[in-house]
């Protein structure tokens, strides 16, 4: 293994933070809306015993998970707990639906058991373009479940199919994910200041 040049490294770590600057004040000068309404979804499906339905594949795989746990745990204070699932913790349901039916499938499959209509799908996906994302989303708008969709790129087909879509346009999907997560905690600030 060669030695690490401190230099360089440091040099990475200032470019890796100055894309995420750049990004996030690019998306500060955007039409934020679709966060506010994003918000005002979940709030709307809590007031109605509902819950929040979140997935991705990968790092949005991770965001949808943390998600879920800013909203059953909390964010910033102590209050009861908000019901929320994200549908890539199941190793065994994942598996069986994947292998009996198809990978394409695991999402709007458990969409289909586990939401009812009024609850709220949140899908991650930072080209727009997952097969098994949109086939969740889809899942969800028959279902009759709101549908809000964070993407990068242009959105593709998942922001599309969305009733709210929140795009951060850039091809990078690193870049793309650290706002996701921003704009994760900014929904999770406003759903727990209005819940009470």
């Amino acid at each position: 293994m060669s030695r690490l040049d401190t230099h360089e490294a440091t040099r990475t770590v200032e470019t890796t933070l100055d894309g995420a600057i750049a990004l996030h004040q690019r998306v500060r000068t955007l039409n934020l809306g679709a966060v506010v309404m994003a918000a005002d979804a979940v709030l709307d499906a809590y007031a109605a015993g509902g819950k929040v339905l979140a997935f991705g594949n990968g790092g949005s795989a991770a965001d949808a998970q943390h998600l879920a746990a800013e909203l059953v745990g909390r964010f910033e204070r102590q209050r009861p707990a908000l019901a929320a699932l994200a549908l890539t913790c199941d190793a065994s349901v994942m598996t069986s639906i994947a292998n009996d039916d198809a990978f394409e499938r695991v999402f709007a499959r458990q969409v289909e058991g586990l939401g009812r209509a009024g609850d709220v799908a949140i899908a991650l996906s930072t080209s727009g373009a997952s097969p098994n994302v949109l086939a969740g989303i889809e899942a969800a708008r028959r279902g009759g479940l709101r549908t809000v969709a964070l993407t990068g790129r242009d959105g593709g087909d998942a922001g599309r199919a969305a009733d709210i879509h929140i795009n951060v346009p850039d091809d990078s999907a690193a870049r793309v994910q650290e706002v996701h997560r921003t704009l994760i905690h900014a929904i999770c600030r406003i759903v727990e200041g209005a819940s009470a």
